[in-house]
């Protein structure tokens, strides 16, 4: 193995309870399956955005918004290219649901709770 396989990249989700739960369930090493309604995953590359999201949608959709933090190898990332949701302060990566088995088996390491919003 060389140190280019050992390489990671930081990445964020903003999650509501549901998700936190599944997480939860997987021992926090894996992110759940996509609904059917949902085609992509989104991880975000800033602690920022994924703040914004939490924060912003979760609570206000579910009562509480969590924002996870975790590490994925940077030569399986790196196949996908960076999107612009909104400016380049809102990057992240759309990964198509059906990769995201082999999106869990490149994590390193276990998916952290780095920051909680909930309701007033």
């Amino acid at each position: 193995m060389s140190d280019s396989d050992n390489e990671v990249v930081t990445l964020f989700r903003p999650v509501g309870p549901a998700e936190l739960e599944l997480i939860r369930q997987a021992h926090f090493r894996a992110f759940p399956p996509r609904l059917p309604d949902q085609p992509i995953f989104y991880p975000v590359l800033t602690e920022d955005y994924a703040v914004k999201i939490a924060r912003d949608w979760n609570v206000a959709a579910s009562g509480a918004g969590y924002v996870t933090r975790f590490q994925v190898r940077r030569a399986y990332i790196s196949r996908y290219d960076v999107q612009n949701a909104a400016g380049e302060h809102f990057q992240e990566y759309w990964i198509p649901a059906e990769d995201l088995s082999e999106f869990n088996r490149n994590l390193v390491g276990e998916i952290e709770v780095v920051q909680e919003f909930k309701q007033p």
